[in-house]
């Protein structure tokens, strides 16, 4: 039972950093650069997706023994497609506002790359419950990593935060975090941040190159190192002669 838990755990929070689909597994990049212009807007995008993750999860999961491999890929999109109109309607209905802000980003969250690839890489290989986890975790990931950057581009870009005035008289907006440069330059930041929370990006460990073949003769030997990827191949060489 407890290792029962710790693997739904597992499943719920690996999508906000170890595996986030943005800064992660570099995913849903393209609405995610577009909307962050506003952290409302990011808010709503973020919810309206983790919406759809949750409910194609669910679907696709119960159907998985049912949907015929060969046109998977056709009743993902028709299930997908299905939970975004819902969205859409709720959307124009309640927050019409919102709608506007978003525009042709609500209705493409259809081939949006996150959904399908959980679908594709989990729904459709586990459970319901680990898979509406799965869902919700990754749907937390991508609205988290576009609140912060839509706070960020807001707050340099605009001085407000939620429309709310923040850098007032204190210092004038940098239009430029507004524009596309902007958002790839804080996209590039939020991602450095989570390789290094991640432990991803580290240098590769150096050791040296004593006991591989030719290296007793080798003029450098004393002072020489190489990587731990190159001694493996080295020594995969020496042994296969």
């Amino acid at each position: 039972m407890e290792k029962k838990k710790n693997g739904l755990l597992h499943e719920f929070t690996k999508g906000i950093i170890k595996e986030n689909p943005v800064l992660g597994l570099v995913l849903g990049c393209c609405s995610t650069l577009a909307i962050t212009t506003a952290a409302s807007n990011a808010i709503g995008m973020g919810l309206a997706t983790t919406f759809v993750l949750v409910c194609s999860n669910a679907v696709i999961s119960l159907l998985r023994k049912v949907i015929p491999d060969k046109v998977r890929i056709p009743c993902y999109i028709v299930v997908i497609a299905g939970f975004v109109t819902v969205v859409q309607m709720l959307v124009e209905a309640y927050s019409p506002g919102l709608k506007e802000s978003l525009g042709v980003y609500l209705p493409l969250i259809v081939v949006n790359c996150i959904i399908f690839g959980r679908a594709e890489m989990f729904a459709s290989k586990n459970k319901v419950l680990p898979s509406i986890l799965d869902g919700l975790g990754m749907g937390l990931g991508f609205t988290l990593t576009l609140l912060c950057m839509g706070i960020i581009r807001e707050l340099l870009g605009s001085g407000t935060v939620f429309g709310l005035p923040v850098l007032s008289g204190f210092m004038s907006p940098i239009v430029i975090f507004l524009l596309p440069p902007g958002g790839f330059f804080v996209f590039g930041m939020l991602v450095a941040i989570a390789n290094k929370l991640t432990g991803k990006g580290k240098q590769p460990e150096e050791i040296g190159c004593a006991g591989l073949k030719g290296c007793a003769s080798c003029a450098l030997s004393s002072g020489c190192s190489i990587t731990g990827a190159d001694a493996s191949k080295e020594k995969g060489a020496a042994e296969d002669k």
